[in-house]
């Protein structure tokens, strides 16, 4: 009997070595985050072994093990109307409400998951469309665009764009009932990315009759040239989203050779000698600057590296480009784009990304409400379905749909 109490407690505190991560003060619910990334760690340790044993792709796997559990069918309800078509040539879930013959408001939404993960297909993303549609009323769409590794920039940006063209098109609008003077391009994380890339290029495309009204952007990845500031600083070991992650979804979407990584981890492809990136390009990513005072009052000091690995630019070019980079974009472009909402998240690498845009929105004329979570981490809204697993992701979404519903 002594052994075996001496056995469990032994298991127990093995567990808990295993699942314990130290996490900043302030973070919701740490534990419950810790227990997920307890469930992270091997599974992508798993998906590593498998590609470097050449038996499957890294993200192949991963999808895999993701759809196992988070695939789902276009499956209606008493209140939603669900179907999968294409838009634009691009496969995509529609959400229509049932009933009601007058004209909707419609939101084209781009799901996360780093360019590389996830579909309109997994439980997370049809329910928060799902949400939408019904809470708001409104036409969802829900885009599946192509993923690494098959796919790499720009293959995602234009399928992102052939579905807003098609969304923004009359006959859209006469199929779905949709009201074009209340339309919504929005997404989480790389699909806030894509939002806001598409947002940006529809705003100066005189060819384009009818545009989005507004733009609502959840913790979205803007920028590839500053991976020390201060978010990437306090938030690099903070799950699910760490730095050197970011960094690999990075060069998979922008088809870069892994061996990358370290120079990008250290910001050496952005080093004062590199010649292709501009003192301009610079200035749209100082965040020094761009964060508010309670941001910059934090103890971190920016990384500038004088000399750095040459070339880097010039080998991979997307990493100024900015269809792949929406915060590089100027303000002549940034002050023609759509009223904003931008959603970050204090516990996330990709805070400042979020913030900086909003000052550089504000500074171009452009109206902005930044939601900003004290306690919320990155992707935190995918658990919105499950708020015994994290509050804040419940938070999160009812937050943001109450914003689309004062202005959409």
């Amino acid at each position: 009997m002594r052994l075996r109490l001496a056995g469990a407690a032994l298991l127990a505190a093995a567990a808990a070595y295993y699942i314990y991560l130290p996490l900043p003060n302030g973070v919701c619910e740490p534990w419950k985050l810790m227990l997920l990334d307890a469930v992270f760690r091997p599974t992508l340790l798993a998906c590593e072994i498998a590609h470097q044993l050449g038996l499957c792709h890294r993200i192949h796997v991963l999808n895999r093990l993701v759809y196992m559990v988070e695939d789902v069918d276009a499956r209606s309800c008493a209140a939603v109307q669900v179907t999968d078509t294409l838009l634009g040539g691009i496969p995509t879930r529609v959400f229509h409400p049932k009933g009601g013959g007058e004209l909707k408001r419609a939101v084209l939404y781009y799901h996360g998951g780093g360019w590389a993960l996830g579909s309109m297909r997994m439980t997370s993303f049809d329910y928060v469309c799902r949400t939408m549609a019904e809470d708001l009323d409104a036409v969802v769409m829900s885009v599946n665009y192509r993923l690494v590794p098959e796919a790499v920039f720009p293959d995602q940006y234009e399928d992102a764009m052939a579905a807003a063209r098609a969304f923004l098109s009359q006959e859209a609008f006469e199929r779905y009932g949709i009201d074009p003077e209340r339309t919504c391009v929005s997404g989480d994380s790389a699909g806030g990315n894509l939002a806001a890339a598409v947002s940006q290029g529809l705003a100066v495309d005189d060819t384009q009759q009818v545009k989005f009204k507004i733009q609502a952007l959840i913790y979205p990845v803007l920028q590839t040239l500053d991976f020390h500031t201060s978010s990437y600083q306090q938030n690099h070991g903070v799950p699910i989203l760490y730095r050197h992650i970011m960094i690999r979804f990075w060069l998979q979407y922008l088809g870069g050779d892994s061996s990358l990584e370290p120079v990008l981890l250290a910001n050496n492809h952005s080093s004062l000698d590199e010649p292709a990136v501009t003192a301009a390009m610079r200035s749209r990513v100082n965040w020094t600057a761009l964060l508010p005072p309670t941001e910059r009052a934090k103890p971190f000091k920016p990384l500038v590296r004088k000399t750095g690995t040459p070339g880097v630019v010039g080998r991979l070019p997307a990493l100024t480009d900015v269809r792949a980079a929406p915060l590089l974009a100027e303000s002549e472009v940034l002050s023609r784009t759509p009223k904003a909402y931008v959603l970050t998240c204090e516990f996330d690498v990709l805070r400042d990304d979020g913030l900086m845009y909003v000052r550089r929105l504000q500074d171009a004329g452009v109206d902005v409400t930044n939601d900003h979570l004290v306690d919320g981490f990155h992707g935190c809204m995918v658990y919105s379905r499950l708020p015994m697993l994290s509050s804040v992701g419940w938070r999160s979404l009812k937050s943001y749909i109450r914003w689309l519903d004062q202005n959409l």
